[in-house]
């Protein structure tokens, strides 16, 4: 009903209407990482309030990263004093690998998390608006916060930094030692009860593999599990971390290289590097949630104009979003019932500010909450066009910092 409204200032008579409508996925989600940028509760609620009022029904929050672990962990409180907090940031579009010229940093301590009470209210709220909340708590890769806080957790021992770059590192969970899975566990006891959802997101994506190759515990661990290699390593870790999820009544959520080396017997995939392995991830008659990057990422420009803020360069405009099918063509109608949602991804490594992040969300989650809900058949972009003005109002209203050019 809200939606009928042009305005939330003035008082408005509205006709009497007859509503046929019903979304076309059960998943219509956006994703905000916390960890390479730290936002405040009050902006992860404003967050909640604009996509509920775009009925988009679930919000991945992704919570742990290389440069900084959100979430407190009570038994684990170097969490919170070590692996929270990064001493810099690099400045620029800059990644682990080698440069020619050297890499400049801003030499400013960023951090911070979120208490468990603190989830609770979110998760609370996010509910009262009709949106669920699924954690991402990221393993066997992107560790490299919780190792600066418990080495011990990784193959070399150390010493470990939380990154103060972006990019990939080598330094990852060690798959060959029984503590990490039970630092894991613990993790996750946590965890799960602040989230009521089915799903707990576990990463798995962008595992290096080059210290597991040499690390006495890890080749251990492939020689006495019979694997044939470090991908089905992974395979090993995917799994053991699932069946424990499974037993405490939830189910594993991960990106689409969980496929490599075997797929976990009842995960969801989450297609990112394109639409394959969610392809191949229905085919096996697992559920998918397809997202993936030259469509969905909003951390990818949105307009070619040197006016636009620093940004991955790759250029995702509205027209790109709204043409997105989630469905592929390849898929069988039977394959086809497993493509149970579609979402856009936003990463923040180079977004210091929630202004920033709403510019390069808004408009083009209008455009994604469209494609989530409406049938393929029914969506017309130019249509949406003239429709997308409307929001223009309400979207001032509420002082939405969103990309205005786009509406030109």
């Amino acid at each position: 009903m809200f939606q009928l409204f042009t305005s939330t200032n003035e008082t408005v008579q509205l006709p009497f209407v007859q509503i046929i409508d019903q979304p076309r996925f059960a998943w219509r989600g956006l994703h905000l990482d916390v960890g390479r940028h730290f936002f405040s509760i009050e902006f992860v609620k404003r967050y909640i309030d604009l996509m509920s009022h775009y009925k988009l029904n679930t919000f991945h929050w992704h919570l742990t990263e290389d440069q900084g672990w959100r979430i407190e962990i009570k038994k684990y409180p170097k969490l919170q004093e070590i692996a929270a907090f990064r001493k810099e940031t690099v400045i620029g579009h800059a990644s682990t690998r080698t440069r020619k010229e050297p890499r400049r940093f801003d030499g400013t301590r960023h951090g911070g998390f979120y208490t468990q009470d603190e989830i609770k209210d979110v998760v609370a709220y996010a509910a009262q608006h009709h949106i669920t909340v699924v954690p991402e708590i990221e393993l066997p890769g992107h560790a490299l916060a919780a190792l600066a806080a418990y080495p011990e957790l990784g193959c070399t021992g150390g010493p470990y930094e939380v990154a103060t770059t972006w990019g990939i590192f080598d330094d990852v969970f060690c798959a060959g030692k029984e503590s990490t899975f039970n630092f894991l566990q613990d993790v996750l006891d946590e965890v799960m009860p602040l989230f009521p959802g089915q799903y707990i997101h576990i990463g798995g994506d962008e595992c290096f593999k080059s210290n597991w190759k040499k690390c006495p515990y890890c080749q251990k661990r492939i020689k006495t599990e019979k694997l044939k290699d470090e991908n089905e390593l992974q395979s090993y870790f995917i799994q053991r971390i699932e069946k424990y999820i499974n037993a405490k009544g939830k189910r594993i959520i991960g990106w689409d290289e969980i496929l490599e080396g075997g797929l976990a017997p009842n995960a969801t995939v989450m297609s990112w590097r394109g639409e394959e392995g969610g392809i191949a991830a229905a085919q096996q008659n697992h559920d998918v949630i397809m997202t993936p990057s030259k469509w969905l990422y909003l951390d990818y420009r949105q307009d070619t104009a040197k006016s636009e803020p620093l940004a991955v360069k790759v250029l995702v405009d509205v027209p790109t979003v709204y043409s997105y099918e989630p469905v592929p063509a390849q898929l069988k109608e039977e394959e086809a019932k497993y493509i149970i949602g579609v979402q856009a991804n936003v990463w923040t490594e180079y977004m210091k500010t929630g202004d920033h992040v709403e510019y390069m969300v808004y408009p083009r989650a209008i455009a994604l909450a469209e494609v989530a809900w409406s049938a393929k058949e029914k969506r017309n972009y130019n249509d949406f066009v003239k429709r997308l003005q409307a929001n223009r109002i309400l979207l001032d209203e509420w002082k939405v910092n969103y990309a205005k050019h786009v509406f030109k």
